[in-house]
């Protein structure tokens, strides 16, 4: 069996907007594979650039470390998949949205998904998950994360970079999957719409993660549940939205969130 190495998939987002959820749902998918996150890709990042002065003095250009970073990452997640008996890999690491650029000089052949999300939700989920501090933190992490993967995506021809709203994920789920896996090449299946019914690795993640959706479920139980969609309006009180209005207002307008 190859894998199709050349055409990696990366899932990207700011984190609470939804990159678990599609992470799940693509690796549902029988030709996709798509592991826990790696978080340290974008420290290779240094090799070039803070830890060049020593690296320099090897002799090697600067092609040189990223083939071999390329390589190494490519290597396990090519294994990763062929043991699964999976032919693509992809990788979900909300914040290699600030590294596109490097992630696109590993793999000049790589699609971005670039999972966006209503600010004022990502920072209502925040404070749900992990308390109000979370939650101004991520005041000021969203708009950085969507211009980051923004500004990269804009130079990068149109089968390379794709946006999916959370909202669409979840409010039309079929629709906004199809039009995904025809940007990525793949073939429709319907287990993408049922990653609670797939194998995943990590078992006990995973069941945490569909524990927590199935305790917020609709009466037919799946866990895509639209419930959370708005949920700002319950749960964020005057003084944060007020700093959401000043911090992230601009980059809400510019996505049509009003």
């Amino acid at each position: 069996m190859t894998t199709s190495s050349s055409r990696p998939i990366f899932i990207v987002g700011c984190q609470r907007s939804g990159t678990t959820l599609l992470r799940l749902m693509l690796d549902s998918h029988p030709n996709i594979s798509c592991g826990p996150e790696t978080r340290f890709l974008d420290d290779f990042a240094k090799l070039t650039s803070e830890s060049w002065d020593r690296l320099s003095l090897y002799g090697f250009p600067k092609s040189y470390w990223l083939d071999k970073s390329a390589e190494f990452f490519d290597s396990f997640q090519a294994e990763y998949a062929k043991s699964r008996g999976k032919t693509r890999w992809a990788d979900k690491t909300p914040r290699y949205a600030l590294s596109l650029g490097y992630l696109n000089e590993l793999f000049p052949r790589c699609q971005i998904v670039h999972v966006i999300r209503d600010g004022r939700d990502v920072v209502a989920s925040h404070r749900d998950r992990w308390g109000y501090w979370s939650a101004v933190k991520a005041v000021e992490k969203w708009p950085r994360y969507i211009r980051a993967a923004r500004r990269v995506g804009e130079r990068l021809p149109d089968d390379r970079y794709a946006e999916v709203r959370y909202e669409d994920l979840v409010l039309d789920t079929e629709a906004s999957l199809r039009a995904l896996l025809l940007f990525l090449g793949e073939p429709w299946d319907d287990a993408v719409l049922h990653p609670d019914a797939a194998p995943h690795d990590v078992a006990g993640r995973y069941e945490q993660f569909s524990a927590e959706r199935r305790r917020r479920a609709g009466p037919d139980g799946s866990v895509v549940y639209r419930s959370r969609v708005g949920a700002h309006r319950r749960e964020i009180d005057p003084a944060l939205r007020a700093l959401i209005a000043v911090r992230a207002g601009p980059t809400l307008r510019a996505l049509g969130y009003r």
